[in-house]
């Protein structure tokens, strides 16, 4: 299978250690950049030194962000659409010369039982939330593999990529997160000996502008995420930071096919 490319060079010594969750110079694309987790990480990734391409349908909202980032890029983009994956990856290319991580977070869900579902929408679904990621991560690797160089994609994963919603129904959603969580173990298999690790982030409740209503200022929907939660809560903001550094950085150059859960506790009884 032939050996791996050579990693940049790092100061491996333990008073290095905090460094290597540094990424400066290193070029990052996050799609769904233009709210709620995707914008969170584009503003930790750029807090680290890493140039920031920043992706979404939302351009107003991008623009916004990019410009309170240092040398940040915003893409316009539909990641379900025929072309989209590859005009942002050119996009990326094309202004830095260069892409080292892929953060494939776009993604939404739906809320209804699974025999009123429409399966066009089901269909649409995983068209953004499994398809694109794969399309967008093989697009990478063909460039990573070409150009003799190592790269890193962080999917976005979830809790319910490992158990079911329970009552909150959410067939698609469910689907294409249980598939994010094995396509990453899979595409580690197939890319780790060209110097490309694949991880999945996989968060428990965190407040977004997509399930805030819902989860987060609604009774119920507390209840539901303290009674879950073995930690009694949902995450806080700031409460992914580390996991996804450790995920796109040279701290984890030795982590490749992992789910990393940050859930509180969700899953582990």
């Amino acid at each position: 299978m032939g050996s791996p490319p050579d990693l940049p060079p790092a100061d491996t010594s333990p008073s290095g250690a905090l460094d290597r969750f540094r990424l400066d110079g290193r070029v990052v694309v996050v799609t769904g950049a233009s709210s709620g987790l995707g914008e969170r990480f584009a503003r930790v990734l750029a807090g680290v030194g890493a140039k920031v391409v920043l992706a979404a349908r939302r351009i107003d909202r991008l623009e916004a962000l990019a410009a309170d980032l240092p040398d940040a890029l915003a893409v316009e983009c539909d990641v379900a659409a025929p072309d989209g994956p590859q005009s942002l990856l050119d996009a990326a290319v094309d202004r830095y010369g260069r892409l080292d991580v892929l953060v494939n977070n776009a993604g939404f869900s739906r809320v209804l039982p699974a025999v009123e579902d429409d399966l066009e929408e089901f269909r649409r679904e995983l068209e953004v939330d499994l398809i694109a990621p794969y399309e967008l991560a093989r697009r990478a690797a063909r460039w990573w593999i070409a150009n003799h160089y190592p790269g890193v994609v962080v999917n976005i994963g979830s809790v319910l990529g490992e158990v079911s919603g329970g009552r909150l129904r959410l067939a698609g959603y469910a689907t294409a997160k249980g598939g994010i969580h094995n396509l990453t173990r899979e595409l580690a298999a197939q890319w780790a000996r060209k110097g490309i690790r694949v991880n999945a982030l996989a968060p428990g409740w965190f407040e977004t502008e997509m399930n805030s209503d819902a989860m987060f200022h609604d009774d119920a929907g507390r209840a539901y995420v303290e009674s879950g939660a073995l930690m009694g809560r949902g995450g806080r903001e700031h409460e992914l930071d580390g996991a996804l550094l450790l995920l796109a950085s040279d701290a984890g150059s030795y982590l490749t096919g992992h789910v990393l859960l940050v859930d509180g506790g969700w899953t582990a009884v």
